[in-house]
Order: C-alpha cells, then sequence, then structure tokens
C-alpha cells in the first residue's frame, strides 16, 4: 500500500487532473469500501469461505492497479478506481479477523502482529520514494504490483478458522440495534472524515511547502515508527485505558496532527508531525479491531470488522476526500486541515454527549468482554 496509495494524488496531477476531479477519485474508493467491506465481510462470514473471498479480491486488485497505470482518460479512471475499491476493500478486514482467531485467548496482543504491517509500510516508504525520484510514478505501480502478487500466494495459504453460524440474520440485527456499536460507528465515521484529508492530501501539502520527493517516502518512515510503538504495546494501553478512553485519544490526538499541518510551511517541521500518526491512526486501529471483535455476535466477526473499516475508510474517508478535495480548490490546503481539525472537535464532542445520554451506565462499555 506504501508503494502507491500516498503516490496516487501525484500521479492524477501528472495526467493533467484538477482538485475536484482528483477530489472525486480520491473520493470514490472509500465510498464504496463502506458497501464493499461490509459485504464481503457478510458473504465471507455467511459461506465460511473466507480464504477464497480474500483470494478473489487480492487478484482482482492485481488486476485493477495494472490498469490503472495504463490508463489515461478521466471516464476509465473513474471505471477502474471503482473496480480496485471493490476488490480492495474486503482485504484489510478478513485478514483482521484471522488474526484475532489465530490468537485466541491472546487477542489483546493483536498489536504485535498488526505492527508487522506498519514496519512493511515504513520499509517501503523510502524505498518507493526512491524509486519513484529516479525512474518516475510508474515505479510505484510495479512496486505496488509485485508486492501483491505475493500475497495472493500467502492469501491461499492462510489459515482462517471455520466458525458455526447459528443464527447469521439475527446475530445482525443483533449487532446493528446494539446503541453502543452505532455509537462506535459514529466515533469512527467522524475520525475517518478528519484524517482522510491527511491521506489522501498529505503528499500534496509536502509538494506545496517544497519537500523532495525522496524525502516524502521518510514521512511514512516518521509515522510508521510512531505506530510500531503503538502496537507493540497495544495490549499495555487496552489494558491500562480501556478501548474506550483509546478512542477518544486517539480523536484528540487527531486534532492536534491537522491542526498543526494549518500553520507548518516547512518540510523538516511537517515531517516532525508524523510522530502524531501512531496516536493518530494506531490508537484508533487497536481500540476498533478490539472493540468490534467483543460486539460482534458470534459467527459475525468479519462482518463487524468490515463495517468497522466501511465507515471509517468508507463512508468517512470518501466524505472527506470529497470535501476536502473542494476545500482545497477553493480556500487552499491550510484551511482544508484547520476545517479538519473543527470537525474532529465537533464530532468527539457529539460522541461523548451521546454516549452519555444514550448508554446507561452498567452498559456503557465492553472492557470486560472477551
Amino acid at each position: 500500500m506504501a508503494a502507491l496509495s500516498p503516490f496516487l494524488v501525484l500521479h492524477y496531477e501528472q495526467l493533467g487532473l484538477d482538485g475536484r476531479q482528483m477530489g472525486l477519485l480520491a473520493g470514490i474508493p472509500p465510498a464504496l469500501i463502506l458497501v464493499g467491506a461490509a459485504g464481503w465481510g457478510a458473504l465471507a462470514d455467511a459461506s465460511q469461505r473466507h480464504r477464497v473471498v480474500l483470494a478473489v479480491a487480492i487478484a482482482g486488485t492485481i488486476a485493477a492497479v495494472a490498469a490503472l497505470s495504463v490508463a489515461q482518460t478521466f471516464s476509465w479512471l473513474i471505471a477502474i478506481v471503482i473496480f480496485m475499491a471493490l476488490m480492495q476493500s474486503p482485504i484489510t478486514p478478513l485478514v483482521d479477523y484471522s488474526v484475532l482467531h489465530a490468537l485466541g485467548e491472546h487477542r489483546d496482543r493483536y498489536g504485535r502482529i498488526r505492527i508487522w504491517g506498519a514496519i512493511g509500510w515504513g520499509a517501503c516508504g523510502p524505498i518507493a520514494g526512491h524509486l519513484v525520484e529516479h525512474f518516475g510514478l510508474s515505479a510505484s505501480f510495479t512496486t505496488y504490483l509485485a508486492l501483491f502478487a505475493i500475497c495472493f500466494g500467502i492469501a491461499l495459504f492462510l489459515p482462517i478458522a471455520h466458525v458455526r453460524v447459528p443464527a447469521f440474520w439475527s446475530g445482525l440485527r443483533t449487532l446493528v440495534g446494539d446503541r453502543r456499536w452505532r455509537l462506535f460507528l459514529f466515533l469512527a465515521f467522524a475520525s475517518g472524515v478528519g484524517l482522510s484529508v491527511v491521506h489522501h492530501y498529505l503528499f500534496l501539502y509536502l509538494k506545496g511547502i517544497g519537500t523532495p520527493r525522496w524525502m516524502m517516502g521518510y514521512a511514512l518512515t516518521i509515522g510508521t515508527l510512531s505506530e510500531m510503538l503503538v502496537f507493540f504495546y497495544g495490549d499495555r494501553l487496552l489494558a491500562r485505558f480501556g478501548r474506550q478512553r483509546l478512542l477518544v485519544l486517539s480523536m484528540a490526538a487527531g486534532v492536534v496532527r491537522v491542526a498543526a499541518y494549518s500553520f507548518i510551511d516547512t518540510p523538516v517541521m511537517a515531517l516532525s508531525v508524523q510522530i502524531l500518526h501512531g496516536p493518530t491512526f494506531a490508537l484508533l486501529w487497536v481500540a476498533g479491531v478490539s472493540y468490534a471483535h467483543a460486539l460482534a455476535p458470534p459467527g459475525l466477526g468479519a462482518t463487524a470488522q468490515g463495517q468497522f473499516v466501511g465507515v471509517n475508510f468508507g463512508l468517512g474517508g470518501a466524505v472527506g476526500a470529497l470535501i476536502g478535495g473542494s476545500a482545497f480548490e477553493h480556500f487552499g490546503l491550510a484551511m482544508m486541515y484547520r476545517g479538519a481539525a473543527i470537525w474532529l472537535i465537533v464530532g468527539l464532542a457529539t460522541y461523548l454527549l451521546a454516549h452519555r445520554i444514550m448508554i446507561p451506565a452498567g452498559k456503557s462499555s465492553v472492557e470486560s468482554t472477551a
């Protein structure tokens, strides 16, 4: 992902697209992740064919990225991005689901496994940056395709446990009817909107303040080192603070992060803000994956993870990308980031107030749920 995702906006700019077109292309994948991740996850749970669904998704993603690398017209780009989003959407929740099942009673150590994804992202960032600097943006596509081909081979042998599903639709109604679940998804949405402007427009922002392309790769490395610390100590953080507090802390860190980007105009200072990537993304992910698993009825683990990813990266990411693209076009990147900070503040305050009003004290958390 680090080989391609951060460079896509530069690829679109190189093709001559304007801010609104880039915003639309950035907003399509998150919008479809909501449908794709939840839909594929439900299909995998109902059929208990998790490995097959994962392999098909990876193969489809490879085909889509290969087509994206040669597409030239905006209409073809839209069609390919739609297909890519639908294929890519179930990969993360299905892998998370398989990890949680493999860990068994030690699910609190999820972060110790997830850290390897952060290591891969951080290691690939500077490598991809140097390759793009020397060979052009096509190098990012080539690197991505080679690495995903390896992932496809691994997915064919990934051990994913089968779980007897007593009543899938009944369990789904129980999940979506839980007030705690609905509030959790609201927080995931609010976070996704605010932080998608970082994910989609970080490299455009770095370019605007004069950051060389090779240094952009190190922005990923710095963020990854911060992310690794949070993932490594994720079990201790969960035991010390609980899921609920970690979710709130991740939102608060997000406010500081996007607000800082809006005032910084030098590359070195901008890279230093990447230290907050761990407290924003990794804290949300450790607590969110654990929270989703705890509230999921038996046999709906992949469905719950799919809804979490779909609402956070999907619905929230789409809204953030589209609004961010429009804000960038009309007001510039600084105002875009300030608007994101205000959104996160309002979202966090709304969540805390709604949680106090809607959730009875005795049912306020799932900290004791295995």
